[in-house]
């Protein structure tokens, strides 16, 4: 194979999708979805993408990577006549975990239901069968992750002799030692001529492993420089002491507006979503040991509002879109920069604002001061107390709490439980925040029934929501 040509930075104007060479009912189906003007990284790679060749495309987080690569593999397939075989797809999507599978697929569904063509995911953490019936069935495009397609491929159900056009999705993650050697597997499984694209909002050197291998004088584009930060994206660092990271937690995430939380392990995960529910605070984790249904279930009550709080681990940094998230918070530092980008890229998405706040004790002063320089972003750095009025300005809005589990059974006696109130977070993590302001008159019962109906469920459903189905799976 050629080598990777020089690295080539696009700060074209995008132009229309018809203008690119998108086809006709493509560009019909986008404007349908309510989209009309490409984004720039669609714009520096759908030409090269839609003549066919091996694409190489960087763009940081929320840039439009997915339509980038989804048009070019519709309109692909969509032109040829090729019958759809059982159980050999005609595209390859890889992705890294099971939330970003899902979330392209969503993405391509309706856009490949009007080109008659059939896609299906393919992710473990549930039953096989019904995967394997659909590969029977036949499929156009398959979005899988490595895991359990390598496994299908060993017994024969997945056969990856027709794939036409191969995606890497977060491609330098691919690329990790963790993941390399199934993918490297997996591309050997497909044509040598077909069509590669690579996507990722960084392309280091890890990738050339996969480049030099499987693409064939690969283009690259890329629409911003490997660091630049989003201009809408406030990055700042709070010095706490480690006995007030928690209240500062609690004041941050009770604010109006979703929180994506980012904790280095599974167990500080579920640790933490338990602290802040006791705290008032509905929120819901997402990490490995979680069973697929109840992982679906919280990202699904996180994107409804149900829950203002989401405490995920590094399986959330990459590809997740979830609408408004106005604030990241790095709970634990990530141990390098490339974690940081894209978890912090989980807000300011699509041209919206968004702040990240990273939480610091003494202990970790000089591994953030090294991480965000690496990251090359230069944050605002305070040192700061439970109550101090900046974190009112991090999170805007007044703070309110829910019941917490362990007064829910309690009698109310007609008494209309705190439901808004001003946040003391140094009180509010030592559990109820039931009648700390009894409300007794109408108005007051009112507020109450408002918020507590505003998650059915109430903040028990999410400690037991966040419990049901734990077992360790793929992240």
């Amino acid at each position: 194979m050629a080598a990777r040509r020089p690295h080539k930075t696009s700060l074209a104007t995008p132009t229309s999708f018809a203008d690119l060479g998108v086809p006709g009912r493509l560009v019909a189906a986008l404007e349908q979805a309510g989209i009309s003007k490409p984004f720039p990284i669609q714009a520096a790679t759908l030409p090269d993408s839609l003549a066919g060749r091996d694409v190489l495309g960087r763009g940081r987080t929320g840039s439009g990577k997915t339509y980038a690569f989804a048009l070019p593999v519709l309109a692909r397939l969509s032109a040829a006549a090729s019958p759809r075989l059982p159980g050999r797809p005609r595209a390859l999507i890889l992705a890294p975990t099971r939330e970003l599978a899902t979330q392209i697929e969503a993405t391509i569904a309706p856009l490949a239901t009007a080109l008659s063509l059939r896609t299906l995911t393919i992710f473990g953490g549930v039953s096989a069968r019904p995967q394997i019936g659909a590969l029977r069935a036949g499929v156009d495009i398959l979005i899988a992750c490595p895991g359990r397609l390598a496994d299908h491929v060993s017994s024969g159900h997945a056969i990856l002799d027709a794939v036409e056009v191969t995606v890497l999705d977060e491609a330098d993650h691919m690329a990790d030692l963790g993941f390399l050697p199934v993918v490297r597997r997996l591309l050997d499984k497909t044509p040598p001529r077909s069509q590669r694209l690579l996507f990722s909002a960084t392309l280091d050197a890890g990738v050339d492993v996969l480049v030099r291998r499987y693409l064939s004088d690969p283009v690259t584009h890329s629409v911003d420089s490997a660091k630049s930060p989003v201009a809408a994206m406030t990055h700042h660092v709070l010095r706490v002491r480690h006995d007030d990271r928690l209240p500062v937690l609690v004041d941050l995430t009770a604010a109006s507006g979703r929180t994506l939380v980012f904790t280095r392990t599974k167990r500080g995960a579920k640790k933490l979503t338990s602290q802040l529910v006791a705290s008032g605070v509905p929120a819901v984790e997402l990490h490995g040991n979680l069973a697929q249904n109840a992982r679906t279930r919280n990202l699904a009550a996180f994107s409804a509002g149900d829950a203002r709080a989401l405490v995920a681990t590094d399986i959330a940094a990459r590809g997740i879109h979830i609408d408004d998230v106005t604030l990241v918070i790095h709970a634990d530092p990530p141990a390098e920069h490339k974690a940081y980008l894209h978890r912090s890229g989980r807000t300011a998405r699509a041209g919206a604002s968004g702040t990240v706040v990273t939480l610091m004790t003494d202990d970790q002063v000089t591994d953030v001061r090294n991480l965000t320089r690496q990251a090359g972003i230069n944050p605002t750095i305070t040192e700061l107390r439970p109550g101090d009025p900046l974190l009112t300005e991090l999170a805007p809005g007044e703070r309110r709490f829910v019941t917490p589990p362990a007064a829910t059974t309690a009698p109310h006696h007609g008494r209309g439980h705190s439901a808004t109130r001003r946040a003391n977070p140094r009180t509010a993590t030592g559990g109820s925040t039931a009648g700390a302001t009894r409300g007794r008159g109408s108005e007051s019962r009112r507020a109450s029934a408002a918020e507590t109906t505003s998650t059915p469920r109430g903040a028990a459903a999410f400690s037991a929501g966040t419990r049901v189905g734990s077992r360790r799976g793929q992240r």
